[in-house]
């Protein structure tokens, strides 16, 4: 299949911080793609190890640009300021891609007549070296997913390709956010977008090392209530979204405020269940209207 060179433009990015090893892995599947990308951006988040060097020494070609430690949100946000092609990859340092991953999805995007400005694909899960099944609500889809991308992060970086255009439509990574940035981000773009999906495991997600972000936090829906109320404060939503979006909020800030009952912690529950009862007041009004 011959591919139009605009499709073909696809800018790589990879934030990363003391991952030298898991990073070394992430950038040669990158380079084994069956498709070459335009360039590859690191975005270094301020490393303390050997990452630069072992970086400028192995893949000098590589695009590198290093940050103050500003988190994933402020790198990722770089490189898409800095990248130079219409479509955007993304790749945590510790994933990897299958060799054929951007060309699949290339493939699928001439097939589907450039209709998805955003496609992803499924993934394989690995916990400390063994395969983790994935849970039924982890299952991936396309199209109109944005109801099932309240719940939780229905889309993994890692297995993305979208146009750059996207993020002058909807707003870069939130820098707010210490988590749930992929959160928020297809929220906001599920609102108005429908997504392509490659039914095919094309992305390895390794987990278990004890950098993760989601280890470093109690209460991840904590930070999924932050999104849902900014972008309900920003008037993202249509009306029936709008409903939707305080259904979840509502669910999650009981969940939340029930959790920190049950612990004593009268601070938390004060400030959650409050949010609760205002939030239930809002859902009562629109649904009146």
């Amino acid at each position: 299949m011959s591919y139009n060179k605009a499709i073909d433009e696809i800018s790589v990015i990879i934030p990363t911080y003391n991952r030298c090893d898991l990073l070394k892995r992430a950038i040669n599947s990158v380079i084994k793609q069956t498709i070459t990308p335009k360039e590859i951006i690191i975005v270094d988040n301020g490393s303390t190890d050997q990452t630069y060097h072992m970086v400028s020494s192995l893949f000098p070609e590589i695009n590198y640009f290093i940050e103050k430690k500003r988190g994933v949100s402020a790198a990722r946000n770089k490189g898409i300021l800095e990248s130079k092609s219409k479509w955007i990859a993304f790749l945590d340092s510790d994933d990897a891609w299958k060799p054929t991953k951007l060309e699949k999805q290339i493939e699928y995007s001439v097939f589907n007549q450039d209709k998805y400005r955003i496609i992803h694909t499924d993934e394989t899960w690995y916990r400390n070296k063994k395969f983790l099944n994935q849970l039924k609500k982890h299952k991936k889809s396309g199209g109109n997913i944005f109801k099932n991308s309240l719940q939780l992060c229905c889309i993994s970086p890692s297995s993305v390709v979208l146009k750059k255009q996207i993020f002058n439509d909807y707003g870069l990574f939130d820098e707010n956010l210490e988590v749930c940035e992929d959160y928020d981000m297809w929220i906001r773009i599920t609102a108005k977008e429908e997504v392509g999906f490659l039914d095919s495991p094309l992305v390895l997600k390794y987990g278990g090392h004890s950098d993760q972000l989601s280890k470093k936090f109690w209460g991840m829906d904590r930070f999924r209530i932050k999104s849902l109320e900014k972008n309900l404060k920003n008037e993202h939503f249509s009306k029936s979204q709008k409903i939707n979006v305080l259904d979840t909020l509502i669910e999650k800030l009981t969940i939340v405020s029930d959790g920190a009952l049950k612990r004593g912690n009268k601070e938390i529950f004060k400030k959650y269940n409050g949010k609760l009862q205002d939030w239930s007041i809002e859902l009562d009004k629109l649904k009146n209207e």
